[in-house]
């Protein structure tokens, strides 16, 4: 994979939302800017300019000058922390970014001579806050424009993206969709909960919330559970699981593989419960 380094704009008044501390604002129990960072978990350096807070990754903090001074500005100042060839420059306001569209912005950003690759939303606008960059034509139109403006303050972004040459990558529906209103917040916190995200939302967040880096395969566990319930009783079953994570932590490696083989273990008990249970009626 692409080394890389990130920079996270956290900056801005935030007027929409009523001048809240909008990096700091939560969907599913997560600081925008921690789901953020998640995203880029794998960068090499995270700059992130804006105010100091407390997060769930390390990173390198910054600010802008002046402060205020709009994107450009915090970009100019991002930039100047990084080393990498290849920089993921990002917002900090994205609930739904995942690690599968950072990926495909490198692969489209690092393939020919082209300038970078940034995301197009479903409205076929461009998002130059998510958008993976070549460093030395970023460095070299940012120093341009600071030349011909006087300063970086207060420039439209627009004017970088202008001036490269991007490639265009279709990401999914969500993976730009960013919280500027307190609509905005209400509709992701709402989304996160539909049948179809909301176990993977919450297993996520528990990863986050206890330092976990650890593939957990949902199906083995939810299957385990209701083995468990039906062949023992109804408790049994989230004492059982917690048991299987406790023993995948003595195990040596303590891993997915650790998991999935205490998981068999205790779900093949639980069905010889059941058949003894089946044996035992009349």
């Amino acid at each position: 994979m692409t080394v890389y380094d990130a920079i996270v704009l956290a900056g801005g008044a935030a007027k929409r939302l009523g001048g809240a501390d909008k990096p700091a604002v939560q969907v599913g129990g997560r600081a925008l800017l921690d789901r953020v960072l998640g995203a880029c978990a794998d960068a090499a350096v995270t700059v992130v300019v804006g105010g100091r807070r407390p997060t769930l990754h390390a990173v390198t903090w910054t600010r802008e000058e002046p402060q205020g001074g709009g994107p450009l500005a915090a970009l100019g100042a991002g930039v100047r922390q990084t080393t990498a060839e290849h920089v993921l420059v990002l917002s900090a306001d994205l609930p739904f970014l995942g690690q599968s569209t950072v990926k495909a912005l490198l692969a489209a950003a690092g393939h020919g001579e082209r300038d970078g690759a940034l995301c197009v939303d479903e409205d076929g606008r461009d998002q130059p806050l998510v958008a993976v960059y070549r460093a030395e034509p970023l460095r070299r139109e940012l120093a341009l424009l600071a030349t011909e403006h006087g300063s970086l303050a207060g420039l439209p972004l627009r004017l970088l993206a202008h001036e490269l040459d991007l490639a265009r990558v279709e990401a999914g529906p969500l993976a730009s969709f960013d919280c500027d209103t307190w609509e905005d917040i209400a509709a992701a916190r709402a989304r996160i909960r539909e049948h179809g995200t909301v176990l993977d939302e919450w297993i996520t967040a528990v990863k986050n919330e206890l330092g976990i880096e650890l593939d957990v395969d949902t199906g083995v566990l939810l299957d385990l559970a209701r083995d468990a319930a039906h062949g023992v009783a109804r408790p049994a079953a989230p004492l059982t699981t917690f048991l299987v994570g406790y023993a995948a932590a003595k195990a040596s490696d303590g891993g997915a593989e650790a998991v999935a083989e205490a998981a068999r273990k205790a779900t093949a008990l639980a069905l010889r419960w059941a058949d003894e249970a089946e044996t035992e009626r009349p």
